[in-house]
This record gives C-alpha cells, structure tokens and sequence, in this order.
C-alpha cells in the first residue's frame, strides 16, 4: 500500500470531543420512555439513535461507525442490558464504548451485577434529567480522552515508521514490506519489482547550497516520486539521498514505465527552494522477481542495477536480468 494512502488525516482535540460525543445510543423498549429520552438529549445537542429491544441495540453496534456513548435500558426483549453490555465487552473493540445502564432496580447486588457485566455507569429510575446530563458529561469526558490517547498512539506508530524529514516510509520499515510482499510472492507466484533511486550529485548540492536547502530538494523528491508510483506501491527512504519502492504484482514491462516516470517527475522540472532553483535527476536500478527470494538479495540486485545506471551517466534507468539476482553487489 502506498505511503500516501497510510498516514491519514489526523483529528484535532474539539474534533475529537465532537466525534466522542455527538451520537448516543438509546436502546429502551418502553416506547414513551424512549421519546421522553430522545427528546430531552436532542435538546441537549445530541444526535439520537434508538432501538427498541436489545436484538436491535446489537444489530445497530455490529454495524460500522457505531455511537461509543450508550444507554441500555436493563430489562429488553431479546437481549437484556446486562447481557448486552457483556457482548459488547467480549468483542475487544478497539474504541471502548461508555455504557450507561438504566433500570429500575436499585439494591446493591443489581448495581454489582450491572457493573460486572460491563457497564460503566448505574441510573435508577426515576432519575433526575440534571443527573443524567451530568453523568452523560462524565462519558464524553472519558470518550474525549480515550480518543486523544488514540491519536497519539497512531502519531507514534507514523513516526516510528516513517522516515522525519520526508514523511515516506523509514528503511526500517521498506525492507520489512519488502519481506512481506515477497512472502507473498512466494505464494501466490504474483511478480514483485524493487526500484532503487538515488540523486545524482547530491552531495554538490549540500555543499553548494547547504544542509536546509539539501533537505527542501530530499522534502520535494519525495513527495514526487510517491505522487509518481503506483497507489499500491510503497517508498521509502533507504539512505541519505537513496530511496527503495516495492512494487506489488509487477510486470517488466510495469517496473520500467513506472521507473522512468519516476525518472521523468524528478528531472524534467527544476525544484524551487527559498533561495535557488535547482535542475535535480535520479539514477535507478531495478529488477523483479516471481520467485521466493531474499530480501536483502533482491535489493543487492536492484543496487547492482542502480550502480550500472550511475556508471553510465546519471539520469537513466538500468533494469536487470528478470528472475535473476546473482548480480554483483556495489563495493
């Protein structure tokens, strides 16, 4: 999958309360009792879905983008509160949802048993309509955080695999997709390609220009060559100036229209910086393969295609013998 397609798009703090607390499940087979509900939490801003029974409850949460804020009435046709809220505990969602359980029961060994069940709050009825907003509030609060801790886990799962200054994946993280996709090669006999690109004269240009402008030219030949190879290819810087694509169910004859695409997307416009415009071309080397075979040996092979391309100019393409990675790695 490509880079592009992973990183996502991420949710600011008050668009993250929105989303924690906008909807509300109300799962209640008294029906005055439910429109008494709906209405008092619609006046209080939230977008209201109701069940009449439990079967129903369960069949609106096993179905995608399902409210996290619940209110389970405990005695339901079907399915009860208490069995429904051990249900829903027992699935291990990723987003907890925040049950709030409704009854009439009200001595000590039914609160028990509704917490054990799952619940995470306990309302008697009658209850007061302050006591239920307040206790609601107590929800989203705890639905706000639960989505704050997954953003910033998500931002530290990006960053542990993916390269700071380009935002493709780190070489870490390329060489393990590469692995996997030639697993999956080995078994399904699909075609992998393995592309190789490093800047030519590079070094110059850090030398020249300096380290920041360095980084601006790494920054945009990046963000071109992953707007250049397929969608469901991946990229990732490899090294300094050298970056590694895997292309997935790849022919010949794809390996080379998407290298020298690349090829073209790096060369034929120059990249503007803050203080120059600079004429930038890659050299690549790539092979593919149909067979199990070894990641690292692939990659040699594709780094052996790379070197041909170096040594003959610059600003071309070298594929090499298809199925064949006995090529002589670089010294």
């Amino acid at each position: 999958m490509n880079d592009k397609q992973q990183a996502g798009i991420l949710i600011s703090e008050c668009e993250l309360d929105r989303t924690a607390s906008d909807t509300v499940l109300i799962a209640e087979d008294d029906r005055i009792y439910r429109r008494v509900l709906q209405s008092r939490l619609q006046n209080w801003g939230f977008r209201v879905i109701t069940a009449e029974d439990g079967l129903q409850a369960w069949e609106i949460l096993l179905q995608g983008d399902a409210p996290d804020l619940l209110i389970l009435d405990w005695v339901m046709p079907g399915i009860d509160g208490p069995e429904l809220c051990r249900r829903i505990r027992e699935r291990r969602d990723v987003i907890y949802p925040y049950i709030l359980l409704v009854t009439g029961k009200d001595n000590t060994q039914d609160v028990v048993r509704g917490l054990e069940a799952g619940a995470d709050d306990y309302l008697s009825k009658p209850f007061d309509p302050t006591e239920l907003r307040a206790r609601l509030q107590v929800g989203k609060r705890i639905l706000a955080l639960q989505h704050q801790l997954i953003q910033a886990r998500e931002e530290l799962r990006f960053q542990a695999n993916h390269d700071a200054l380009t935002g493709v994946f780190s070489r870490a993280a390329i060489l393990s997709l590469i692995d996997r996709e030639l697993q999956r090669t080995a078994r399904s006999g699909m075609p992998t390609g393995i592309l190789m690109m490093d800047l030519d004269s590079f070094k110059k240009i850090n030398d020249t220009y300096g380290h920041l402008t360095g980084d601006a030219v790494l920054k945009e030949v990046a963000d071109r060559i992953n707007r250049t190879v397929r969608s469901y290819d991946s990229l990732g810087r490899y090294g300094g100036e050298e970056f590694a694509a895997v292309l997935s169910n790849c022919s010949p004859d794809d390996l080379r229209t998407v290298a020298e695409r690349v090829r073209s997307a790096v060369s034929d416009v120059p990249i503007g910086t803050e203080t120059t415009s600079l004429a930038v071309t890659v050299s690549i080397g790539g092979i593919v393969t149909s067979h199990a075979t070894p990641g690292l040996e692939l990659l040699s092979a594709a780094d052996a295609m790379l070197y041909e391309a170096k040594r003959n100019g610059g600003n071309r393409v070298e594929l090499g013998p298809y199925d064949l990675v006995t090529l002589k790695v670089r010294s």
